[in-house]
């Protein structure tokens, strides 16, 4: 125990009585002793020794004194620990007349949050003279009285207890009384007079004695009562009680009329001497006249005010019977009556203290708030209990009597739910049980706990070539569920595989909206298809990534015009007709091909110009010259074709190509302009060669490229085979309000969700449009436009030096 003094025996620690499982470590209770009437500022004790508390911690973590009275009679010094008087302490206005007064608070600490109580004894000091309720009394007493009646007189009344309190009487001295002082059963005094000596109203028809209340103080404190007797003449017979001690039980919540007792005296005389009068005694307290009522005929005690269990349970009342003579005659009787509990008293709930907002990720048994809950009633009237609502992740437990904690039992989610409106409920037992209802609001604050997210995993977006620089291709829709400080998006563009250069080069990202852009614009004869990787973080810590593959698909358009292959350009070829050749002999074959892809390279022919327009005919879709009628002798013999080479497109491209043709006779005069064929022979070898050469490239590279795509192809079947079963307005997403057009000719439907026909006027073969990947060789395009000519044609571009040295090449027939 830890003993403190400070002037007159103040102060002193008393000791730890008991340890408390609180909150996050035991805590000691301390008990101190104080005398009342201490001026502010006095010294009650150290608080922080005596608890074992970190004395530099202590204003960090906000020691606070709380109390279950609005008045703050005790603080603490943060800087010294000790605690101190706040404000006046009466100790008759703290507990009344209790024997004992003790104040009890709860100290607060947080960080962690600790509960500690405490204890202070308010010691009684002798600051209140005893009191007698009137300046006098006086009594009428006949001198037929016998010697040894007692006369009870008023009590005196002095709020001070122990010591301090009423101890006893003094009379002044007199031949006739004689006092007596009693002591009642809840340990106060009162006093009786007792006649010694028989009274003579013809001596002494009255007398005047002084009654002195003292206390037990030092030093002793006093009060008089000038006490006046008139002798009366003789009335032989005093009423008597039936019996001198009455017992009866009430309700606390009796209504007023409500009968507690009768009392019944009788007397002996006859006439108005043996008429009695009920009246409350002397004895009595002042405030039980409040309280009770008496019938003065016929004895009844009832109810006249409202009981209080809390505030007083056994009323001890004086009744007095007198009757109606001259010089009446009194007698008197005790009635005891005990106040019954009644719950009627609903708890009292108090928050103390409460942590929020809690973070989402507080471990379970988390101290979220303390409350203090009291019931003034007793028994099982004042037995509390307190719940809260089921599927909460929230828990009430009780750590000390009428204390509860408030925890949590389950893991929190801001996400979910953000804020919890907790309705605590006090119960007591009673019957019918009273209930208090206080709603304690907790806020979950977030933590970084959820990575951004998107409405899909990857995105597959069709660009029309020749877009215009800037504008955007793509709008990721990516959210965080976090709270804004966590969930502020930044996104940026990463490379996919081992390729590099696309991000800075092709595309990019604004890093706060999520748009993608294109930096230059796109060519689909130069690249087809790219695979990029979006990077999506939140602003938390620590930061939470995701990534999004995002697949660009170029559609092409009809931005190329068809080119001559043969004849070529810039160079001349004479072709030769003999004059004897019959209507439908093909001249020769005209030869284009188109980079676009599609129905854009799709190619027609015609006959834009002619020597003779009713001579040559042209293929539409071959591209073969040819004779419509025979050879007149009325033809020129060199005659210059223009045929027109156009596209499918849309709009259409069209180039031309020209062809010069001689008829030719087995003559001199031709073998003078063509000696020995050297000029077409020339040409043929130098286009065999480069033909040549460019198949054996384009062959090789196509190859490697239709394996390597077919190996992809299959791959990325096999991870998407569920998608060919979806709808089509499921595996598409527009790019964006500037990218509308035509889904055929833009090229904006997913190539692979659709086939196209073309049928041409007179030809035999269907063309069938499929999805292409990878971007196709101009070579390559070329070598297919070849090999589409007809086989005889295909040997004279191919040459005709191939025949054997010496040997002519066959003319063409």
């Amino acid at each position: 125990e830890a003993w403190r003094s400070g002037l007159v025996s103040t102060g002193r620690v008393v000791g730890v009585l008991f340890l408390l499982g609180a909150l996050h470590k035991a805590s000691a209770v301390v008990r101190y002793e104080i005398l009342e009437e201490r001026e502010r500022g006095f010294a009650v004790g150290n608080v922080v020794t005596d608890l074992g508390l970190d004395l530099g911690s202590l204003s960090a973590r906000r020691l606070r004194v709380l109390s279950g009275t609005s008045r703050r009679f005790f603080e603490v010094n943060r800087e010294s620990g000790e605690m101190f008087v706040n404000d006046r302490l009466d100790r008759e206005e703290l507990c009344g007349t209790l024997p004992s007064c003790t104040v009890t608070l709860e100290l607060v600490v947080e960080t962690p949050l600790e509960l500690f109580s405490a204890e202070v004894v308010i010691q009684d000091i002798n600051d209140n003279n005893p009191s007698f309720p009137t300046r006098e009394m006086k009594l009428e007493i006949s001198e037929a009285v016998a010697p040894g009646t007692r006369f009870p007189l008023e009590s005196a009344h002095d709020p001070d207890v122990g010591s301090n309190s009423l101890q006893t009487y003094e009379l002044s001295l007199n031949e006739y009384f004689a006092l007596r002082v009693q002591t009642r059963e809840d340990s106060t005094k009162y006093a009786e007079l007792v006649l010694e000596r028989a009274l003579d109203w013809e001596r002494e028809p009255s007398l005047q004695l002084v009654l002195t209340a003292l206390d037990g103080g030092t030093p002793a404190r006093s009060a008089t009562l000038p006490i006046r007797i008139t002798v009366l003449d003789a009335n032989d017979n005093a009423p008597t009680f039936n019996q001198s001690l009455y017992r009866a039980r009430v309700l606390e919540d009796a209504p007023p009329g409500t009968l507690v007792v009768q009392v019944h005296a009788t007397d002996l005389d006859e006439g108005p001497n043996g008429e009695i009068i009920y009246s409350f005694g002397s004895h009595n307290r002042a405030s039980m006249r409040d309280l009770f009522s008496l019938d003065p005929v016929t004895g009844v005690l009832t109810i006249k005010g409202r009981l209080d269990f809390e505030d007083t349970k056994l009323h001890e009342i004086y009744i007095q019977a007198k009757d109606k003579g001259a010089t009446p005659e009194g007698a008197h009787c005790k009635v005891l009556v005990e106040v019954l509990d009644v719950n009627d008293n609903a708890p009292e709930i108090t928050v103390t203290s409460v942590y929020s907002p809690v973070p989402e990720d507080a471990p379970l048994g988390t101290v979220i708030a303390l409350l203090s809950v009291i019931d003034l009633d007793a028994g099982e009237n004042g037995l509390v209990t307190c719940e809260i609502p089921p599927g909460l992740p929230f828990s009430l437990t009780s750590s000390l009597k009428n204390y509860f904690t408030l925890k949590t039992s389950a893991a929190l989610d801001r996400e979910t739910v953000p804020e919890y409106n907790l309705s605590i409920t006090a119960q007591d037992s009673g019957v019918p049980s009273l209930s208090a209802l206080t709603v304690v609001q907790v806020q979950v604050s977030d933590i970084n706990d959820n990575p951004p997210q998107s409405s899909q995993s990857s995105y597959d977006v069709y660009v029309e070539e020749n877009n215009i620089p800037g504008v955007p291709i793509l709008n990721l829709s990516v959210w965080d569920p976090d709270a804004p400080q966590n969930s502020h998006l930044s996104f940026f563009l990463l490379e996919q595989g081992a390729e590099t250069g696309l991000v800075g080069r092709y595309f990019t990202i604004n890093r706060d909206s999520g748009i993608v852009s294109s930096l230059v614009s796109l060519d689909y004869e130069d690249r087809r298809e790219f695979e990029i990787t979006a990077h999506v973080s939140d602003g938390g810590i620590p930061v939470l990534t995701t990534n999004i593959s995002v697949n660009i698909f170029v559609t092409d358009r009809n931005d190329n015009a068809p080119q001559v292959l043969y004849p070529r350009p810039g160079r001349s070829s004479v072709e030769m007709l003999p004059r004897a050749t019959a209507p439908g002999h093909v001249v020769t074959r005209v030869v284009g091909w188109d980079p676009d892809a599609g129905h854009n390279a799709w190619l027609s022919y015609s006959l834009l110009g002619a020597s003779n327009q009713s001579l040559f005919a042209v293929g539409l879709h071959t591209g073969q010259v040819s004779t419509s009628r025979a050879v007149q002798d009325t033809d020129v013999p060199r005659q210059t074709l223009m045929v027109l080479i156009k596209d499918n497109g849309e709009p259409s491209l069209s180039t031309t190509a020209t062809l010069t043709v001689s008829v030719t006779e087995d003559s001199p005069e031709a073998r003078a302009e063509f000696p020995s064929g050297s000029a077409p022979r020339e040409q043929n070898k130098n286009l065999t060669f480069y033909l040549l050469l460019s198949l054996i490239l384009v062959s090789v590279g196509f190859a490697v490229t239709v394996l390597g795509v077919i190996i992809f192809k299959v791959y990325k079947w096999k991870q998407s085979r569920d998608l060919y079963r979806a709808p089509v307005s499921s595996l598409y997403r527009t790019p964006g309000s500037s990218l509308h057009a035509d889904a055929v000719r833009g090229g904006l439907m997913p190539p692979h969700l659709y086939h196209q026909v073309y049928l041409t006027t007179d030809s035999r073969r269907s063309d069938l449009l499929l999805k292409k990947t990878g971007a196709a060789s101009p070579l390559a395009s070329r070598q297919n436009t070849l090999r589409s000519c007809d086989p005889v044609f295909y040997r004279q571009v191919l040459g005709a030096e191939s025949s054997p040295p010496g040997q002519q090449a066959p003319p063409n027939t």
